[in-house]
């Protein structure tokens, strides 16, 4: 007799082929759900992370707009997704959980049962642990605010005569989606977590059609562009970098929502599909802002061609 059994052809899979399709489609539910839930505020940074990043590193009053600049900006944006993200977050930190729990206050409860409660340390550890808290909850209040009217904006470079109705939508939006979140994680994963998969996706296809117009902004891929635009800028380059961080807002929720979702969804998500959209997205708008700089006021929208054209449209029309 054979130690094993095999499927006779045509014949359902074997458990162990079930257990797997069963592992891998749960993956992929829990994967999808966390692009709704933990990429959604990181995933609405290209609306405005480079327009603020590009115009403090060359404000329109201060002169010409250079290549190196864009790409020196380009860069910056680039690497800090690559080293704040990828390599602290992904990689390194999304390991160190608390029976599969993360957050500021992990960290604080593994910080204080490595150094012991009667060591000297402990005390400075719960304070870290406050301020993080603080700065958490600050940035909860902040952001959803910036990210769905830097999103609604959309409608003023569209259609300049809806401008009076952005903030009024805003306050709409903002008003549900706190009121739906009651709802717990699940629903709000089942929900948005198809919603922000196609959002990605949408933002990659205008980058991909602008890197192909000018495949030299891939250059920015190299740290040199950064570091050159740092070193050679002196404090506009530091104003730059706080603005060049607005591309990294919301990381720290793949960290704190560990355990709705667990690492290995989370990093999937991340490395399939929101990071190669984000830097096509990154790509895109500045190989934009080199063929039009016109278009730094709202580099965003202006990746969409027939944006630009009913904006120029309106303008001729104005005068």
């Amino acid at each position: 007799m054979t130690d094993t059994v095999r499927a006779a052809p045509g014949s359902d899979a074997s458990p162990q082929a079930d257990a797997e399709a069963r592992s891998n489609a749960g993956l992929l539910g829990l994967a999808v759900g966390s692009i709704g839930v933990v990429y959604g505020d990181i995933g609405t940074s290209p609306l405005y992370a480079f327009r603020e990043a590009i115009v403090a590193a060359s404000p329109l009053e201060a002169g010409e707009l250079t290549r190196n600049t864009v790409l020196g900006v380009v860069s910056l944006i680039l690497w800090a997704l690559f080293i704040v993200v990828t390599l602290k977050y992904v990689v390194i930190l999304l390991r160190a959980d608390n029976n599969g729990e993360g957050g500021t206050l992990t960290l604080m409860a593994l910080a204080s049962r490595a150094l012991g409660r009667t060591s000297k340390a402990a005390g400075f550890v719960a304070l870290l642990g406050i301020i993080s808290a603080a700065l958490f909850y600050g940035d909860a209040v902040i952001t959803p605010a910036l990210s769905v009217l830097s999103a609604i904006e959309g409608i003023d470079v569209a259609t300049p005569a809806l401008h009076a109705y952005v903030v009024p939508i805003t306050v709409v939006i903002l008003l549900f989606l706190f009121a739906f979140q009651s709802r717990g994680t699940a629903k709000v994963a089942a929900l948005f977590g198809p919603i922000t998969s196609i959002w990605f996706v949408a933002i990659a296809i205008p980058g991909v059609l602008w890197i192909a117009r000018d495949p030299g902004v891939l250059w920015a891929l190299s740290p040199s562009y950064g570091f050159a635009f740092v070193a050679h800028h002196g404090m506009i380059s530091l104003l730059t970098l706080g603005a060049v961080f607005l591309a990294v807002t919301g990381a720290e929720a793949l960290y704190a929502d560990l355990g709705h979702f667990g690492r290995k969804p989370i990093q999937t998500a991340w490395l399939c599909l929101v990071l190669p959209a984000l830097l096509i997205n990154y790509f895109g708008q500045g190989a934009k802002v080199l063929a039009d700089p016109s278009a730094l006021e709202n580099p965003f929208y202006r990746l969409v061609p027939d944006a630009s054209k009913r904006n120029q449209g309106s303008v001729q029309n104005t005068r």
